[in-house]
């Protein structure tokens, strides 16, 4: 997703930003946020359970034998013929759900088919999931003046989240973070991740050097300005 050029661009507007600001900016790239190893599982096992109504759908029936047409046999006989089919059609029925179980597993266990049956509410929340544990696992809640600013994308799931920390949340101004996140997005979009970023980045660094601009020979670098970026899970 991300050239050398494009992190070597990215670093250099988290730098820029954070020289006018004692705030910290830092980005987070994720191959994806989450496997959902359960989504194959839940379509096979919905596909399965619609067997029986596919093979109505289908125009197969089970019916009970007509007793007249054994004429001379007994009654017991006529019902094991009965219990037979009746027991033949359960048991193709059930080996259909297996096959139907199986061949959907592993078709939706294919990534791309995998997250595009995934619904985009639970993709939405795991990618949020995964931008809140970056947060905390980075310290972003942990600098001096609670003004951390995290801008995390998923790339598989086409989808961004952008944190900010007590300090900064409270003193910006509602819908503040929406520009930023459009900048990211339009960028993302584009095919151009460099430059939503660095548009996202100025956005964040202006609303930071309004709020906590920095102080002379005060200013640590607290956090990394480089992009990190994540594996895929």
């Amino acid at each position: 997703m991300l050239s050398a050029d494009d992190l070597a661009a990215i670093e250099a507007a988290v730098r820029a930003a954070e020289a006018r600001t004692s705030g910290e900016i830092y980005c987070v790239v994720a191959e994806d946020s989450s496997d959902y190893h359960a989504t194959p599982v839940a379509w096979a096992a919905g596909v399965a359970l619609l067997a029986p109504a596919l093979l109505l759908l289908g125009g197969v029936e089970v019916t009970v034998p007509d007793i007249s047409a054994f004429g001379g046999w007994s009654a017991a006989q006529v019902e094991d013929i009965g219990e037979a089919s009746v027991r033949a059609a359960l048991v193709g029925t059930l080996l259909l759900q297996v096959l139907l179980f199986v061949a959907t597993l592993l078709i939706v266990a294919i990534g791309p088919v995998r997250r595009a049956l995934t619904p985009r509410g639970l993709k939405r929340e795991r990618v949020r999931q995964r931008a809140e544990e970056q947060f905390l696992s980075k310290n972003l809640h942990a600098t001096r003046e609670r003004t951390g600013v995290l801008i995390y994308v998923s790339a598989a799931e086409h989808m961004a989240e952008l944190i900010a920390d007590e300090g900064i949340h409270a003193e910006a101004e509602p819908g503040v973070w929406d520009k930023a996140m459009a900048a990211l997005t339009s960028g993302l979009r584009r095919g151009e991740p460099a430059a939503g970023f660095t548009a996202a980045i100025a956005l964040c660094g202006e609303v930071l050097a309004q709020k906590f601009p920095a102080r002379p020979d005060d200013n640590p670098n607290e956090l990394s300005d480089a992009v990190v970026v994540l594996p895929s899970t």
